[in-house]
């Protein structure tokens, strides 16, 4: 099955690098498309040269920062008209382990979505404060609480998806961005019947580089969450 492994990025001219390293030394033939929001430290830059270096590497530059959930869809897109039939999505900031990828990959062989979960059966984040790990556990939960997603981790970043899903949900239909695309895209997943497998992960918190999370991307989550039960 052919895999891709798509990587939303704005200045991440520290981390990209040793990310696409990491991942091609897992040698399973894992693609990777990464996109670009024109980032102003020299990230495309950066990718490019990579794309060079592996043919396995492909660079989407987009004109201006436009935030990740249209990024993600831009990269889906980009997969699904090359034939790939494992699609995976994580963060450039070396926040999740690329290990991780060859066992997701093994999920989806009886599963259509794999989520990795920072939750389910204790706390697997590191470096975080109290506050940030509060405002995220808070959002896992009112998550369920709404949507009755039976999931631990609706906001979380690190996921593989069957094409057939992303063929499924309509992508041009999705306006999300930051936490709510992620609970966007499974929750409509999860409407159509296609059967969803956590495993756990340990998120590592950034090294280089600064946060993209803003107070703005949470109020999003917590309305688009409403928006989703409203239009059901």
């Amino acid at each position: 099955m052919k895999s891709m492994v798509i990587i939303p990025t704005y200045n991440e001219r520290d981390n990209i690098e040793k990310l696409i390293s990491l991942i091609m030394g897992l040698n399973e033939g894992f693609y990777v498309t990464i996109v670009d929001d024109n980032s102003p430290d020299g990230t495309g830059e950066i990718a490019d040269e990579l794309a060079k270096k592996y043919p396995e590497v492909h660079v989407i530059h987009r004109k201006k920062k436009a935030g990740i959930g249209p990024a993600y869809i831009e990269g889906f897109k980009y997969a699904l008209s090359n034939g790939v039939e494992y699609i995976f999505q994580m963060d450039a900031d070396l926040s999740h382990d690329p290990v991780e990828l060859s066992r997701f990959k093994e999920c989806l062989r009886e599963h259509d979505i794999v989520l990795g979960t920072r939750y389910k059966g204790g706390v697997r984040v590191l470096n975080w404060s109290f506050k940030r790990l509060l405002v995220s556990k808070f959002a896992s939960h009112y998550v369920r609480w709404i949507t009755r997603l039976p999931v631990s981790d609706a906001t979380g970043g690190y996921k593989a998806f069957r094409r057939q899903v992303l063929e499924s949900v309509n992508l041009d239909t999705i306006k999300s961005d930051g936490y709510s695309f992620q609970i966007e895209t499974t929750y409509k997943a999860y409407r159509k019947g296609f059967n969803i497998k956590e495993i756990p992960i340990i998120f590592f918190e950034r090294e280089s580089g600064t946060s993209k999370m803003t107070l703005g991307i949470i109020l999003e989550a917590i309305w688009a969450v409403w928006r989703l039960i409203l239009k059901r």
